[in-house]
């Protein structure tokens, strides 16, 4: 029987555990990969259980803990259990669904479960190709902003490496400056997730890009592969100095993502306005959905 108190914080030393039993099971959404729940552990708690072959995970944001179902083989019984646990959750929607294939599964053992997509948590999905060459005339202003930033900021492009490390936590700072980040919680907690991603940057095996622009850095952006045909960026900022560095990091990152991958998976818009109309300007492929299960549907059927 699957008990909260089988769950255990997720850690940096969990990286192969985790990297093996998604080689198994590759994911399709950004939310479960390790490099997120470890960048983001200091706000949101991840933590995981293991049983039946299979990973549980659990997030705990302002004391109301969320659990996505298993990941591994399939097994009705484990389902069960973590529905119980789920239901005794302060959390309102204390299940995630993050994957179609897990959604039809739950849907098949339990038709009278009403699932509801919760927008904000979708995933943008775009082909690499689209975003490296900007074809066509959907691309057409974008394309105009490149090249007016090529001709003003003078763009140097460059690896995200050991010896320009001190550099990108410097321009982290200045970023958080430029966003205020003290006055907001959220944009406090994403510096800290950045920076834990750059200080653990072997660690993680990311890779990263970086823009100078009149000479210095102006842009990054750190990915990795999701699975064997998507790569995840898990992030991309700028500094506002430089007009269209924003498109540079996006285009030249896709460029280097192209060669090996058939998407490009940019995470969500968590419901920011600017953000989503920003992520829908270059026209997603497909989008992953996120659906979420209320309390009080769990309690009726168990």
């Amino acid at each position: 029987m699957l008990k909260p108190s089988d769950f255990n914080s997720v850690s940096l030393s969990d990286r192969g555990f985790f990297t093996r039993h998604y080689e198994l099971y590759p994911q399709v959404h950004s939310d479960n990969t390790f490099t997120n729940m470890i960048c983001w552990n200091p706000y949101a708690h991840y933590r995981f259980a293991f049983g039946k072959d299979n990973i549980i995970l659990s997030s705990t944001i302002e004391g109301k803990t969320r659990y996505r179902p298993p990941i591994g083989p399939h097994s009705p019984a484990l389902l069960a259990d973590l529905l119980e646990v789920a239901a005794k959750s302060e959390d309102e929607h204390p299940l995630m669904i993050l994957d179609p294939e897990t959604k039809a599964w739950i849907s098949d053992l339990y038709p009278q479960l009403r699932l509801h997509p919760e927008r904000k948590y979708f995933d943008y999905v775009y082909l690499a190709s689209d975003l490296a060459d900007l074809p066509g005339k959907k691309y057409l202003t974008i394309r105009h902003q490149l090249n007016k930033f090529q001709r003003t900021c003078s763009p140097l492009i460059e690896a995200i490496t050991e010896d320009n490390i001190g550099e990108i936590r410097d321009f982290l700072d200045l970023w958080c400056d430029w966003k205020d980040c003290d006055s907001d919680p959220m944009l406090a907690h994403e510096k800290e997730a950045v920076s834990f991603a750059i200080s653990h940057f072997q660690e993680l095996k990311l890779s990263g890009l970086a823009i100078r622009a009149n000479g210095k850095i102006g842009a990054i952006s750190l990915f990795e592969g999701l699975n064997k045909d998507t790569a995840l960026v898990h992030f991309e900022k700028g500094l506002p100095d430089c007009k269209g560095i924003y498109r540079a990091i996006n285009a030249e990152t896709a460029k280097i993502l192209a060669k090996k991958y058939t998407y490009i998976n940019r995470e969500s818009d968590l419901g920011v306005e600017g953000i989503r109309e920003a992520k829908m300007r270059y026209h997603p492929h497909h989008m992953v959905e996120v659906h979420l299960i209320r309390r009080e549907d769990l309690e009726k059927i168990l």
